[in-house]
């Protein structure tokens, strides 16, 4: 469940990881059932939810902090203990929640909790993948979008947020990077991405785009189901495909993959938080050929805690090989996971350090 308000690009597959009881996504995420407050491995057993009443969480803290606990028949956990911490974090989340409009000092927030502003910091960083500042600014940024999402009026949006100005919401982009509040409000309307599919090195690539710049790019084994990603991530735009749109664009991913393009300079038009931005033009620094762990890029960035965060930036990626994500690896020389697969990371590699 991501706190900046957009619809998760990978629910689809997660979900149908969720029905097909697939083990090797045992690992990648949990689920939470509202209905019976549990959350659950993608292989459990037990019978399959409704669709409205499952929510996605990364990781097993990050759904106990939510309120779920932990099903007894699946274990998601594995035997691993249940981090004390985990309590402090879930009352300072619930004390941000109901105050989010308001300032709030860190100090505050750890008096409530009953501990050192020093600790929670540090353990609400390393069970969510934020501060407690770019939690209580990503609840009220969905607060925000909520508003618009119902027709209130933009200045008393603004305020009931507690963004105090408009000129806040245009600093922290609540409603992503390219597209202004009142364009939120009327849904996106109007947008108009073009997408073609052609065959590729590592299967069937996916290139969409505005007339600003490319919005998504993606690899795959089935048209069908590229598509229907795509038009998950802008649910309020126009989409349509058009054979040969974007040739020169194409054409430049299509030699890149081939490795006869090292380096990728396309204009893009896609919507992300600030953190996303910060980690994407990071992963593109990074040349051809090599790798980074994903606490290194944590450093990086001057955010050496937010590894999970880091990854999440990662995993919803919009635009793969123009924001190289893939040459992100675990420390310890593993690939980590790749949203497109992680044999199609391993050839991706593999013909870099060629």
């Amino acid at each position: 469940m991501n706190l900046n308000g957009t619809k998760p690009v990978s629910d689809n597959s997660r979900w149908r990881a969720v029905l097909a009881r697939d083990a090797q996504s045992d690992g990648r995420f949990v689920y939470g059932v509202r209905s019976t407050g549990v959350y659950c491995r993608p292989s459990c057993p037990s019978r399959r939810p409704k669709r409205q009443s499952v929510v996605f969480f990364t990781t097993a803290d990050s759904a106990e902090i939510a309120g779920f606990r932990e099903c007894r028949r699946c274990r998601p956990r594995g035997g691993a203990p249940r981090p004390p911490a985990i309590d402090h974090v879930r009352k300072a989340a619930d004390f941000i929640a109901s105050h989010a409009d308001q300032a709030l000092t860190l100090g505050a927030i750890a008096s409530h909790v009953g501990t050192s502003p020093f600790h929670l910091q540090r353990t609400f960083s390393q069970l969510l993948g934020v501060s407690p500042r770019a939690y209580q600014d990503a609840l009220r940024a969905r607060r925000f979008r909520g508003d618009l999402r119902d027709g209130k009026p933009l200045s008393a949006a603004i305020y009931d947020a507690g963004y105090g100005s408009s000129s806040r919401v245009y600093e922290q982009h609540p409603t992503g990077r390219g597209m202004t509040p009142g364009h939120y409000r009327r849904g996106a309307t109007g947008t108009s991405i073009s997408f073609t599919i052609v065959d590729s090195a590592l299967g069937r690539l996916l290139v969409a785009g505005t007339d600003k710049g490319l919005c998504s790019v993606k690899l795959g084994d089935r048209e069908k189901e590229l598509e229907d990603d795509l038009r998950a991530e802008y649910p309020s735009a126009t989409i349509q495909r058009e054979r040969g749109a974007f040739a020169q664009w194409v054409r430049a991913l299509i030699a890149h993959l081939d490795g006869r393009t090292p380096n990728l300079e396309l204009p893009l038009d896609v919507k992300a938080t600030a953190f996303q931005w910060k980690v994407w033009r990071y992963l593109q620094s990074i040349p051809y050929g090599e790798t980074r762990a994903y606490a290194d890029v944590a450093k990086a960035i001057g955010a050496p805690r937010a590894v999970r965060a880091v990854a999440r930036a990662c995993a919803t990626n919009h635009v793969c090989l123009v924001i190289p994500c893939h040459r992100v690896v675990q420390k310890g020389g593993g690939l980590g996971g790749y949203r497109w697969g992680t044999e199609r990371k391993r050839k991706l590699l593999q013909k870099e350090k060629q």
